[in-house]
């Protein structure tokens, strides 16, 4: 299993070989900001009360998902954000502060 620190050096090496240099961080943000409107598309559309349309239903989802977790890792990269560790740490912080939380959250339970 690959855990967050080997994705991104994989995105790095696609970079490097295939993509010439990174697009700038704003660039990028626009790009992640694009990725993740295609990605609301679908699901306000597939899960949502819009219709879809017969263009929208040959979308995949999870390919627009990867669109954006590769510019996610692209800014990580490019900004020296080491993902897997702001990951782990965030996790710890949410465990810690929601431990009983969504536990007592009345409108959680089924």
């Amino acid at each position: 299993m690959n855990d967050i620190t080997q994705t991104q050096e994989r995105v790095d090496q696609w970079i490097k070989t295939h993509g010439v240099r990174y697009f700038n961080e704003l660039t990028n943000m626009a790009q992640l900001t694009e990725e993740v409107g295609e990605v609301a598309r679908i699901i306000a559309r597939r899960y949502g009360e819009q219709s879809e349309k017969a263009a929208d239903k040959e979308k995949d989802l999870g390919e627009e998902l990867a669109d954006v977790l590769f510019v996610l890792l692209c800014l990580a990269n490019q900004t020296g954000v080491n993902l897997q560790q702001a990951f782990d740490k965030k996790l710890e912080l949410k465990t810690e502060r929601d431990r009983d939380r969504h536990h007592n959250n009345p409108k959680l339970k089924s």
